[in-house]
């Protein structure tokens, strides 16, 4: 379709040269040589941008913008102005001129300006699809040799960043881009099986229990206020959409991922970042704090005594305040206390995000909000910027608190339904399985037939862990379709993925 201008100026005759320049471009130009004419061919027919000459006889160029604004809202308007006077343009952008220019106009100006307010969209589109068609065989040859840690947080910065890229220009090229993220975590799940028994005896890079020892007592060594922001089940991606929010009140000063230990599911990799210990050893040195899969106890209750512990473990003499947020109401009551806090270590849990997933799990309303992993971040971005959390990292910020942003562990949308036999006290999390006599013979899947030389918890001699890899999940023969249907397209962890394990550790410094 015709992209079609209206320019209204009272010196219309004048500008002939331009419309026939414009006319040639393949553009639809309306004239209008006064406030109200201008108006009415608004209010009769449909426009794409406006050029409104700032002085006009009768109504003037700002009482044509206010009324043009009240019939069209969204319209983009371009002033154009003889001068450049400090009040006229502060005017003008309070009533939210979309550009302006000054006489003489230049063609050119005015071609940059149509592409940056009409063409904007399918411009960076054709560009983004571009620039990700030239990048893709290096991302395949990243996938394909990406041999460490190392090189596979860079493999999911990458496709995280193009996926961001994509959606937000609307190419068609997020659908190829997915499918390049489904073989990339394909690979990862192979490269986790085959390198994760050695993690356990040397942790390479950052691991859940190494939080505290490399990253929190360095801190709290150099005397600075620190807060330990664990927002469960938070994604690179989330923290990516929340990042601008955040900039209004912290620079960052080191961004990275640190990689979450298995099965990736709260009660184990959170305990581990708060006791600096794996899920078997906290079992075996401070089993009054460790709660089995089998038992309906909350497993995550004594967080504050597990911090205690590493710091007494230590030897250290740091002081500390924990926080577990559920609720609007309580988060501004952690916000009052902030202030009047003596102690040199906040922590502060946010379980907002982990309750979103899980409701979503069993809200159709929900599902239809959160309907892929752009609506997920959308819906986590907007949480944020309007919940009492943003405030509580504004007065962060104003106390002048080091923040040191992570989660315990991910999350991935599943879509593909595994088969699994198993005894009657089996744990229900769709991602992992612990207990006896498991059964998977889909060759995907991940087993550890010896938990304890992974750190993990053995509730019987005879019990296993089995993992799902990718966007797989668990359902049971007797309820298979059911479980098919029901969870196919939400979110879950526990399981093997970039999304799950590959998680953020982000150093954030007040700006004030």
């Amino acid at each position: 379709m015709t992209p079609r201008i209206l320019w209204a100026d009272d010196e219309i005759d004048l500008l002939k040269p331009y419309i026939i320049y414009l006319q040639q471009k393949g553009y639809q130009v309306l004239t209008a040589n006064n406030g109200q004419d201008a108006i009415e061919i608004c209010r009769q027919q449909p426009v794409d941008i406006v050029f409104l000459d700032e002085n006009m006889p009768g109504l003037s160029g700002l009482e044509t913008l206010q009324d043009i604004k009240h019939i069209r809202p969204s319209l983009p308007i371009v002033m154009i102005t003889k001068s450049e006077e400090e009040n006229i343009m502060e005017e003008a952008i309070g009533e939210q001129i979309a550009d302006y220019l000054i006489k003489p106009v230049i063609p050119s100006h005015i071609l940059l300006c149509l592409k940056k307010h009409i063409h904007e969209k399918s411009i960076r589109e054709e560009h983004a699809s571009a620039a990700y068609r030239e990048e893709f065989a290096d991302i395949a040859y990243l996938i394909n040799s990406a041999s460490t840690l190392e090189e596979w947080q860079a493999v999911h910065r990458l496709l995280t960043k193009w996926e961001l890229q994509l959606q937000e220009a609307g190419s068609s090229m997020t659908e190829m881009l997915l499918l390049q993220r489904k073989e990339a975590n394909a690979a990862f799940a192979k490269f986790v099986q085959r390198r994760y028994p050695e993690w356990m005896q040397q942790h390479p890079g950052i691991m859940s229990p190494d939080i505290f020892k490399k990253k929190i007592f360095p801190l709290l060594d150099q005397k600075e206020k620190i807060a330990l922001v664990v927002i469960d089940n938070f994604r690179y991606d989330q923290w990516l959409a929340i990042q601008p929010i955040l900039s209004e009140f912290f620079s960052v000063e080191t961004e990275e991922l640190y990689t979450s230990i298995l099965p990736t599911a709260t009660q184990y990799a959170r305990n581990a970042i708060f006791a600096g210990l794996m899920p078997e050893d906290i079992r075996i040195m401070y089993p009054q704090y460790w709660v089995e899969e089998g038992d309906e106890e909350t497993k995550n209750q004594y967080e504050m005594e597990l911090i205690a512990e590493q710091i007494q473990r230590f030897r250290r003499k740091d002081t500390f305040e924990y926080f577990k947020v559920n609720e609007s109401d309580f988060c501004e009551k952690v916000i009052q206390k902030l202030r009047s806090s003596q102690q040199s270590l906040m922590v502060i849990v946010l379980n907002f995000i982990d309750m979103l997933s899980h409701s979503r799990t069993e809200s159709k309303m929900m599902r239809e909000l959160c309907a892929d992993e752009a609506a997920y971040r959308s819906l986590t971005q907007s949480w944020f910027r309007h919940s009492p959390t943003c405030r509580l990292f504004e007065r962060l910020a104003q106390l002048g608190y080091k923040v040191l942003l992570t989660t315990d562990h991910g999350t991935i949308r599943v879509e593909n339904p595994v088969m699994i036999t198993a005894d009657k006290n089996t744990n229900t999390n769709l991602r992992y399985k612990v207990g006896k006599a498991l059964v998977c013979k889909h060759k995907e899947c991940f087993t550890m037939p010896n938990p304890k030389a992974f750190g993990l918890p053995a509730p019987n001699i005879s019990s296993s862990y089995v993992f799902c890899t990718g966007q797989d999940f668990f359902s049971y023969p007797n309820n298979f379709n059911y479980y098919a249907q029901y969870y196919s397209g939400t979110f879950q962890h526990g399981g093997i993925s970039l999304e799950e394990m590959l998680i953020p550790l982000i150093t954030l410094i007040p700006k004030n």
